[in-house]
């Protein structure tokens, strides 16, 4: 493809890289040749010829054999580093390397030993040739597609409790430190893009944003994503770490989960279903009235709500509790319009049609039985 650059993939089967094939296949202007686990050394020079960019993230962390560290980390380095030297001798081009490196590099065990000797061999590199090389030392990493019992405590914390499945948990209060996986791969992505190399005074790159929790109170947060299934309450998973536990969680739900019941409760009237609350901002309901019913005839103090037929035609009908001024307004499944209630007047809903009608239903607060803040009165 004319113009397009080429891109190689180490370790393509592997957690990281499974999520970063997913983003750059959905461009036009690159091509991605992989690299895996039942590919043979052999083939780097072939796959490295006329290379733009390397994301080296091939790496064992949990071998059968103790040895395995040393194959999988530095031995296949050197191989990546020799057939990248012979390439920029052959062609006179420095594609970048990225080297997804683990913070354990700093420490004196045997994964941790295995990988600064990586991230050694690819510095040289980068010295004698001249080859871009960013180097991140990355904490625990977490996301979709994560392996439980393998890749991250997250993975089997969400793994287990999305299956009711009992979670081991030594030292609560043991800190963590995650990047989410969209963060890293979208960080990547700015580096092929050709965004700056932020790195630190140790030269290696760095990565944001980084989340600091403990294991108690990770776990404690997945377990609150299983409850609000039945509480109905939803963790606040809009931003930040919260949001990415959470698209974790979900993730790692079976499919038998996909799909869970709530309440629905009937009366002569249609049925009412709550089907989701926020801890701040209210929950989101429906309601269904037959032909001729009418629902409502209450107001409130502070209360408000937002009404938004879906199906049928509605007649609203309101009355200010001071001044006795009315009003009326008529709505229907083919028009999407809101109609807000306002404290202090007490209003009413009525399907003038001949079909069921259907209405969807925000209010701003979790209803309260003991302070319910809707108080009878026909309008």
């Amino acid at each position: 493809m004319s113009g397009s650059k080429r891109i190689l993939i180490t370790g393509a089967d592997g957690f990281i890289a499974r999520n970063l094939r997913l983003v750059l296949g959905e461009r036009i202007d690159l091509q991605i040749h992989c690299f895996g686990h039942s590919d043979d050394v052999s083939r780097l020079p072939e796959l490295l010829h006329g290379v733009d960019f390397v994301f080296h993230l091939a790496g064992v962390n949990r071998p059968k054999h103790p040895e395995e560290f040393y194959s999988g980390n530095a031995a296949l380095t050197q191989a990546l580093c020799d057939a990248l030297a012979t390439e920029v001798e052959r062609s006179g081009r420095c594609p970048s390397v990225i080297f997804s490196s683990s913070v354990q590099a700093a420490q004196n065990n045997p994964y941790g030993l295995s990988k600064r000797a990586a991230e050694d061999l690819l510095f040289k590199l980068e010295a004698s040739h001249g080859v871009p090389v960013h180097v991140f030392r990355l904490p625990n990493v977490f996301g979709k597609w994560c392996k439980p019992n393998y890749n991250s405590v997250v993975a089997t914390f969400c793994h287990n409790i999305a299956r009711d499945l009992p979670i081991q948990i030594n030292d609560p209060l043991a800190p963590l430190t995650l990047v989410y996986v969209d963060d890293v791969v979208e960080r990547f992505v700015q580096l092929l893009d050709g965004a700056d190399s932020l790195k630190a005074d140790s030269g290696f790159s760095v990565m944001a944003p980084q989340y600091t929790s403990t294991v108690g109170e990770v776990a404690r947060q997945i377990e609150a994503f299983r409850e609000s299934r039945s509480t109905l309450v939803t963790e606040r998973v809009g931003g930040g770490f919260v949001r990415a536990l959470y698209s974790t969680y979900v993730s790692h739900l079976p499919v038998e989960l996909f799909a869970y019941s709530i309440s629905q409760y009937a009366d002569p009237r249609g049925v009412f279903v709550e089907m989701l609350k926020t801890p701040d901002c209210g929950q989101f309901s429906y309601f269904t009235a037959h032909p001729g019913i009418t629902r409502g005839g209450h107001y409130h103090h502070s209360k408000t709500e937002k009404f938004l037929v879906i199906k049928g035609r509605a007649k609203f009908r309101f009355r200010h509790m001071h001044t006795g001024e009315v009003y009326e307004l008529l709505t229907d499944g083919d028009k999407a319009e809101v109609v807000e209630t306002v404290p202090g007047w007490t209003h009413d809903i009525k399907n003038i049609g001949a079909d069921e009608m259907i209405v969807m239903l925000w209010a701003n607060e979790i209803f309260d039985r003991a302070r319910p803040d809707t108080f009878t009165c026909p309008v």
